[in-house]
């Protein structure tokens, strides 16, 4: 009866150790700049995080009318919020956007 008992323990531990590596998906959100302004940062965080993640443009630029794709890989969640910057400083922020359903197309009018 024991070696019964080990042998579901067993199974219930590997199956806890794959489902916690499933949980982890790749994402993408796709973001066009129409603002008529050169968007110099993008910051993009799990939803539930208290802070930014870093600047995923970098040294580059989205420029006016241009697209960029982000790819977001081992989050457990497609929700993320997402603050881009341009070149005045000013900020457009989007809260809890569902990458796996919407791309972001950014206009003056969504200006913090």
């Amino acid at each position: 009866m024991r070696v019964i008992s080990t042998q579901v323990s067993l199974v219930f531990l590997i199956l806890m150790l794959f489902s916690s590596f499933s949980a982890a998906e790749d994402y993408y959100v796709d973001i066009t700049n129409k603002t008529g302004y050169t968007i110099t940062e993008v910051y993009v965080s799990p939803e539930d995080s208290a802070d930014w993640e870093e600047d995923v443009l970098g040294s580059s630029v989205l420029r006016h009318h241009k697209a960029r794709r982000v790819n977001l890989t081992g989050y457990s969640s497609p929700s993320f919020d997402i603050r881009l910057v341009d070149e005045d400083g000013d900020t457009y922020t989007f809260w809890k956007v569902d990458v796996s359903r919407d791309d972001l197309v950014v206009t003056i009018d969504d200006i913090d």
